[in-house]
């Protein structure tokens, strides 16, 4: 009997590439698939925080360099530059923000925030990157500057929060 999914559907949970490079099923949702797939990428920080800081670098720097695989196998697939259904960017990028983050919930939620806020508006140089680098390199690439703004801002309000909690 043949699927009743539509072909990108069927894609997405019948090929690894698709499913990783989707977010496990994130970038199939018709609004904000790049804030869902975000969402996933809480999810999983949420079992991978815990790592030593090493195995942390370890893991989201393996995480990059198979993400740019796989963004660019995607999207040549699916002959689309930069498809918006491809979240698996987002999920690293968040990862990257929250590289020695403080443990308590709403570092989550500041992290998550400032780097959706990065990443949708693009300021310089991420809007350059988005639109100057190809490939699944270029796929990645803004969402981790995105990522890097976010983590200094992260930490810029973390420092002020300890200054001020320690002067008050």
């Amino acid at each position: 009997m043949q699927s009743e999914l539509p072909p990108l559907s069927r894609k997405v949970w019948t090929r690894p590439d698709y499913l990783l490079a989707f977010g496990f099923g994130a970038g199939l949702s018709p609004k904000a698939p790049g804030t869902m797939g975000t969402l996933v990428g809480v999810l999983i920080y949420l079992l991978i925080r815990e790592l030593a800081l090493p195995l942390y670098l370890l893991f989201v720097a393996a995480c990059f360099i198979l993400a740019v695989y796989l963004c660019e196998r995607v999207s040549k697939d699916m002959d689309e530059a930069d498809p918006g259904g491809i979240v698996l960017d987002e999920m690293v990028g968040y990862w990257i923000v929250m590289i020695a983050a403080p443990a308590a919930w709403y570092w989550i939620l500041i992290g998550f925030l400032l780097f959706r806020v990065a990443d949708i508006y693009k300021p310089w140089p991420i809007v350059w990157l988005d639109k100057n680098v190809n490939g699944g390199l270029g796929i990645m690439l803004d969402d981790v500057a995105a990522a890097v703004m976010a983590w200094v801002c992260l930490n810029l309000i973390n420092a002020g929060l300890m200054t001020w909690w320690s002067t008050g």
